[in-house]
Order: C-alpha cells, then sequence, then structure tokens
C-alpha cells in the first residue's frame, strides 16, 4: 500500500512535471510568436516608410505644376523674344549698312552727274560768251563814225555769220538730242568741229547719226568731224 501512494505521488509529480513544461513551452513559443508578429510589424512599419519615401521621391520627380510649366513657357517665350529682337537688330543694321552703300554709291553717281552738267553748261556758256564778245567787237566798229564802208561791211558780214552759226549750232545740237543723247556740246573752229556727247560710250551707228546731222545743218564734211563721249 505504501508502495502504490509512492508510486501515485512520483507519477503526479512527472505529471506537474510535464505540465508545467508544457505550459513554459507554450510560453515561450507565444512569446517567439508575438516577437514574430513584431517583427512583422516592424518590417511591414519600414516597407510603408521605404514607401512614403519612394512617394515623396516620385512627387519630387513628377512633372511641373501649371505654373512652373507658366514660368518655363514664359522664360521660354523671353529667350525666343530676345533672340528675335537680336536677329531684327541684325536685320536692320544690315539693312542700314545697304542703304548707306546705296546711298553713297548714289551720291557719287549724283555727284558724277553734277559734275557732267557742270561741264557741259560751263562749256557752253562759254562758248556762248566767247560769240557774244565778238559780236560786241564787230558791233563797236560799226558805231564808229570814221570808218571805210568796205569796214563796215565787213563788220556786218561777221555779225550775220557769226549769228547765223550760232543759231545753226543750236538747232544741231538740238536735232541730235532728238536722235537719244542726253546732252552734247559742238565747238567749231574754222572748218574742224569737235563734238562732245554726254555719254558712256558711243556706238558706231550712233556717230553715224551725229555725222548725218552735222554735214547736213553745219555743211561740213565728215572728215573735219571730230566726235568723243565724256561720262
Amino acid at each position: 500500500m505504501k508502495f502504490l501512494k509512492r508510486n501515485q505521488v512520483i507519477v503526479l509529480v512527472i505529471g506537474l512535471m510535464l505540465v508545467t513544461a508544457g505550459y513554459l513551452n507554450f510560453n515561450n513559443n507565444k512569446k517567439e510568436s508575438q516577437a514574430d508578429i513584431l517583427q512583422s510589424t516592424g518590417a511591414l512599419a519600414d516597407s510603408e516608410q521605404l514607401a512614403e519615401i519612394g512617394d515623396a521621391q516620385l512627387v519630387s520627380t513628377k512633372p511641373a505644376n501649371d505654373s512652373d510649366l507658366t514660368s518655363q513657357e514664359e522664360m521660354k517665350n523671353e529667350v525666343t523674344n530676345t533672340q528675335s529682337k537680336q536677329e531684327v537688330q541684325e536685320v536692320q543694321a544690315n539693312n542700314e549698312e545697304v542703304q548707306k552703300e546705296n546711298k553713297e554709291e548714289s551720291t557719287e553717281a549724283s555727284t558724277n552727274s553734277t559734275v557732267n552738267d557742270e561741264y557741259f553748261t560751263k562749256s557752253r556758256l562759254e562758248r556762248d560768251t566767247m560769240y557774244s564778245q565778238m559780236l560786241e567787237s564787230y558791233q563797236k566798229i560799226l558805231d564808229k563814225t570814221n570808218i571805210s564802208e568796205s569796214q563796215k561791211t565787213t563788220a556786218q558780214n561777221e555779225i550775220k555769220k557769226i549769228n547765223e552759226l550760232k543759231n545753226a549750232i543750236m538747232i544741231t545740237e538740238n536735232l541730235i538730242k532728238t536722235k537719244g543723247f542726253e546732252d552734247l556740246i559742238i565747238f567749231i573752229n574754222d572748218k574742224s568741229i569737235n563734238v562732245i556727247v554726254k555719254s558712256k560710250e558711243l556706238k558706231k551707228e550712233q556717230i553715224a547719226q551725229i555725222q548725218n546731222v552735222i554735214t547736213r545743218e553745219l555743211k561740213s564734211e565728215i572728215s573735219n568731224i571730230h566726235i568723243s563721249n565724256k561720262e
């Protein structure tokens, strides 16, 4: 009987030990599970933080908003306008340079033309002055009371010849101008006739036209006619 009680005590102790061991094992498993849950939760939290960081990065790298786009467009337009202004300024500068060159060329051409015009005007004035002086000289002879009849006749004939020559030259010059020549001057020295035509060059047919008019109006031989041009 004592043996049985002893054995029962031993069995009870062993049972208690097993229960205690099971309880401890259960608690350890529970703690491990909680630790795993906490670890998983921490990992999840870390993932969420990383996700938030990723979102923040994505937000920082996303396309600019309307205000930014407007600013960029304004900057682009400003750059474009600046470039356009520079191009316009360059074109204006080139145009001004071209206009300046054209003006200089025009001025030079105008100056040359003016000089040529002055030459013909001055030459014609000098020629007319010469004839006027000759007429004045013969008129003074006629005004004298003590001259002979022959001297008087000679003076009258010379005055008539000079006036006829002046008229013939004027008619000849005008007829030549009708052929398309801008201007010319004719000088007569005895039988020699010199014609200076305002022209860059003279063609053979133009020279022939001038010769025909002079031979007809001034009764001169072609060999006595000398034609030259002046720009």
